[in-house]
């Protein structure tokens, strides 16, 4: 279950606000998992991608907080990843 049965389109919607500037696109795959891409506004220059991202980790407000602070760490690192379901491009 998405965080407090939050649709798609609402846990989308927090996900992309919290990377403002830059532009953020999230899609959900038919699997329920996600894509984020990350890319600076003005160059459409692609500076990060997340493939993989399972909807049912994120439960919580918690969950959901954490997983922006691992774009955002991973971003900080030129998209050098940590983990297995991240990837750079650009």
């Amino acid at each position: 279950m998405i965080a407090y049965r939050l649709s798609t389109l609402e846990l989308r919607g927090i996900i992309e606000r919290a990377f403002l500037p830059l532009r953020c696109t999230c899609t959900v795959a038919p699997d329920y998992s996600m894509t984020v891409q990350i890319s600076d506004l003005h160059s459409d220059r692609v500076d990060l991608i997340v493939t993989g991202i399972s909807l049912d980790r994120l439960n919580t407000s918690r969950d959901i907080s954490e997983l922006v602070a691992e774009l955002r760490y991973d971003l900080a690192n030129n998209g050098k990843s940590l983990g297995p379901v991240h990837a750079k491009a650009g």
